[in-house]
């Protein structure tokens, strides 16, 4: 596992049932990470992968502030659009494409 990959092991899985929801979760994923390869917090959680878990999705983060961030923000602008399922500080993040 990348090194980069490493770094991105504090998760939050939520769920929602809204895929329009799981873009925005991603992006705001996206907006409260502030790593250069900030779209490896997001992997692993398409269309696809999102259905196959029944809704729930993993976001990853390179600090517990990055993880706080997107929580606020998730539920300033989605309130009751989705919900948290599980916290972890100990969760890294996969390469998503085959080496």
């Amino acid at each position: 596992m990348s090194t980069d990959h490493q770094r991105f092991h504090y998760s939050v899985t939520c769920h929602t049932d809204d895929e329009a929801v799981l873009f925005c979760l991603r992006a705001l994923c996206q907006f409260a990470e502030e790593h250069p390869k900030r779209q490896i917090g997001w992997g692993g959680t398409k269309t696809p992968e999102w259905r196959d878990r029944h809704g729930e999705l993993a976001l990853r983060f390179t600090k517990p502030d990055f993880r706080t961030r997107f929580l606020r923000e998730a539920e300033r602008l989605l309130p009751g659009k989705w919900r948290l399922v599980r916290q972890s500080d100990n969760d890294p993040a996969h390469p998503q494409r085959p080496r």
